[in-house]
């Protein structure tokens, strides 16, 4: 059972820090943990406490998730509590039920708000019986196993799909919000639970800004179009973008789409365990620069994908730490000039034991509508 592999991994850090148990808030840490599908939302609705030993951790919840949350929790090590009381205080009083309290302190996680804190003050007593911790729960998530492999791969395959899709359906004259509406139907017509996040349609101008806000603009001839969009299904996201055109350019665009792509398969093929992100961000940055684009891209490289669209590793100047197998992440160099055009190519895939495996199918060939 992946609850118990996952509680497991949890239960070797906290002994390693010298902790007790660990009070869990943040949600997607809690569905990780859990391993249940179909059961959470974005509401921070519930606590989790995981005891640094032991065969059982506990889950606090409330009427509205409880029957769901009792059902999946049926046969694994999870507990199902959902008295009507503060998190803070449910945390003191099963620590104290279970034996927890004085032995070791407990950790929380680093994202916890301040007024939560002071209310896990007040109920423990002080601050020196809690153990701040930095990163430590989205640190193991940052390596994937197989089973979650598989998922992003299958939420890929509807994202290619909708790929496909999109560039026989779009013509000039057509909004960006045309596009990216046809686009979100597509994904979930055929088999996504939801969006892993709002799809971006940038065309032209618009697409020298990373994160564009879909507009009512209408494709016109000798625009660029970047198509940045993913699924979600079964908790898991995926993230591709795509750069079109709207006739076959030339100039500066054609020696730019050269150059990204470049950038784009040259990290991939060298991508491998012990190369830290820094050096693939800065890898990118060569290659965009020796074709006379450099500077013109603000962005990190990549990021971790898993059940959050952002998690660990980034691919960034900001990380020094080597990748390992079981990482999970976005390469996506971009090429972006105000008030002209911008374009980004980007896969996603895992780290092997020997290399990169793109879990994006789609073509890096130059597609013109």
């Amino acid at each position: 059972m992946f609850q118990i592999e996952r509680m497991r991994k949890l239960q070797d850090a906290l002994v390693t820090i010298g902790a007790g148990a660990m009070y869990v808030r943040h949600t997607t840490n809690i569905a990780w943990l859990c391993g249940f599908s179909g059961v959470f939302d974005e509401e921070q609705a519930h606590a989790m406490l995981v005891p640094a030993t032991g065969d059982v951790a506990w889950l606090h919840t409330d009427s509205r998730y409880s029957t769901a949350l009792e059902r999946e929790a049926n046969g694994t090590p999870i507990q199902v509590d959902a008295e009507v009381k503060r998190f803070a205080a449910w945390a003191h009083d099963q620590a104290e039920k279970q034996g927890l309290l004085g032995s070791a302190p407990l950790a929380i996680e680093d994202g916890i708000r301040l007024a939560e804190y002071r209310t896990l003050q007040d109920a423990f007593g002080s601050a020196e019986t809690l153990m701040e911790t930095d990163g430590l729960i989205v640190g193991l998530r940052a390596v994937k196993n197989a089973h979650e492999v598989r998922l992003m791969e299958a939420t890929q395959a509807v994202t290619d799909a909708a790929f496909q899709h999109i560039v026989g359906f779009m013509r000039p004259g057509m909004t960006e919000r045309e596009v990216q509406l046809e686009l979100d139907w597509f994904m979930l017509q055929h088999g996504a639970d939801g969006l892993a996040f709002p799809t971006i349609v940038a065309s032209g101008p618009n697409g020298a800004s990373p994160h564009a806000v879909v507009s009512e603009r209408r494709l016109q001839p000798g625009d660029s179009v970047v198509m940045d969009f993913g699924a979600r299904w079964q908790g898991y996201c995926s993230d591709m973008t795509r750069t079109v055109f709207v006739g076959a350019p030339v100039g500066s665009i054609a020696d730019a789409w050269a150059a990204l792509r470049r950038a784009n398969e040259t990290v991939e093929a060298e991508l491998k365990p012990g190369m830290t992100g820094k050096e693939a961000h800065e890898l990118a940055l060569s290659v965009l620069e020796e074709a006379g684009f450099g500077g013109l891209m603000g962005h990190g490289l990549g990021h971790g994908v898993g059940l959050d669209i952002h998690e660990e590793p980034t691919l960034s100047p900001r990380n020094d730490k080597p990748l390992v197998p079981g990482n999970v992440v976005t390469v996506e160099p971009g090429i972006y000039i105000p008030d002209a055009f911008g374009m980004r190519l980007e896969d996603f895939g895992v780290i092997t034991e020997d290399g990169f495996r793109p879990f994006t199918q789609s073509t890096h060939e130059m597609v013109v509508i």
